[in-house]
């Protein structure tokens, strides 16, 4: 059965050409950069060029490049940092629909830290009230933390005019940018932003490489302490497949960044529509213009989001709940709960993200597949009043 997968928020196929050219660093470049002899030293010459193609993606600096273990490291080494090269604030601004990366991490501070920490809400559509962060963000303010693009609707937030907000009162500003590097332009040539996260299995690098952007000039306190790899500022042996795969990912994406992405929100937006039509009681997650290409968050009323997914994966879609049924937890996605999304639709809901890789003929077989499975499971559904024709919820 051909796997079909629409779950690349979560992760990503590593790109065959990134794959080809990490191979020999398993069994013949295999030294360690860090070396003095020539067999390190000629890895140490491409790390620079991992370093310099991850930096033409996002308009930075090589020097502002920092490689690490990813995503949720560089958010913590951010937002640790700001607090100990700012101990005379105490605050942080951050918002209710973060990455747990990011979120778990603030509940943690305030919880054993004592820090204070003010929380953005969002609208129905997940936007952001830009009065509210205007009001939010003091001269108490060390680090004003918001994601770029949220992982679960794919809404983009407005992070060159908050870094403007925060600068004006003196915090460091932090994105995790994990979802939209590669999908979205990004030039942090002529910003306020201090801080930015980036992942490699987002953008088909290999898993457990990622990178902090550090804005020349920041003052910056380490997470990673021991030997002098990066500069300083991130101990540990450089993991040079991983590096070279982030490089590789980074110059594909950049050449990608054009053409391709539209392609992917022509597919994404075929699979909305046409889902839309062939179930009644189903409803798009997030504003439907800003957010990133290739994801779509779709509540189906009156079913459960485990129960779709456990159906679609006998067809071989691969796709992602709104629930938290990876852990377990029945709880509804903190997102969609933060969106103020009904009770009848936040626990059906399932988020689709594509990548460059889907194909139109993946998409026909999702759209011929997945309204017969949730009509089977409303057949099914203790919500569905079947004295009427349409789904509604039993009083």
């Amino acid at each position: 059965m051909k796997v079909i997968y629409l779950d690349n928020n979560a992760t990503t196929m590593v790109a065959p050409e990134v794959f080809e050219v990490i191979r020999p660093y398993f069994v013949e470049r295999y030294g360690n950069p860090s070396s003095m002899h020539s067999f390190g030293g000629k890895l140490a010459r491409d790390v620079t060029q991992a370093r310099e193609r991850v930096a033409g993606l996002i308009g930075a600096h090589p020097s502002e490049i920092v490689f690490n273990s990813g995503g949720t490291e560089a958010d913590a080494t951010a937002i640790m940092s700001a607090l100990a090269t700012m101990p005379d604030r105490r605050e942080i601004v951050t918002t209710r629909v973060e990455h747990p990366a990011v979120l778990n991490l603030c509940k943690h501070l305030a919880r054993y830290k004592g820090y204070k920490v003010h929380w953005l809400s969002v609208d129905k559509q997940g936007l952001l009230d830009m009065d509210e962060v205007r009001a939010k963000i003091s001269d108490q303010t060390a680090i004003v933390s918001v994601m770029w693009a949220n992982n679960e609707t794919g809404v983009i937030f407005p992070l060159q005019e908050i870094a403007q907000i925060a600068s004006e009162h003196g915090a460091l500003v932090h994105s995790d940018a994990v979802q939209a590097v590669g999908k979205v332009p990004i030039d942090l040539t002529n910003t306020n932003i201090h801080f930015l996260s980036i992942s490699g299995h987002k953008l088909h690098a290999v898993k457990g490489i990622g990178v902090l952007y550090v804005r020349r000039g920041t003052r910056f306190s380490p997470l990673m302490v021991g030997g002098h790899q990066e500069l300083d500022r991130r101990a540990g042996t450089e993991n040079v497949p991983g590096i070279v795969s982030m490089g590789m990912a980074a110059e594909l994406a950049a050449s990608h960044l054009a053409g391709r992405t539209q392609g992917i929100a022509r597919l994404r937006d075929r699979l909305q529509e046409e889902l839309l039509k062939a179930i009644p009681n189903s409803h798009v997650h997030g504003h439907r213009e800003l957010r990133l290409p290739n994801t779509l968050n779709m509540g189906f009323e009156f079913v459960e989001g485990e129960a779709i997914l456990m159906r679609m994966d006998e067809k071989g879609i691969c796709a992602s709940s709104g629930s938290a049924c990876s852990s377990g937890s029945l709880e509804p996605s903190h997102v969609l709960r933060a969106m103020g999304v009904p009770f009848t639709a936040v626990h059906g809901s399932i988020r689709f993200s594509l990548s460059r890789y889907t194909t139109a003929e993946e998409i026909d077989f999702v759209l011929n597949e997945v309204p017969e499975i949730i009509s089977f499971l409303r057949r099914l559904s203790p919500f569905v009043n079947r004295d009427f024709d349409r789904a509604c919820v039993v009083q």
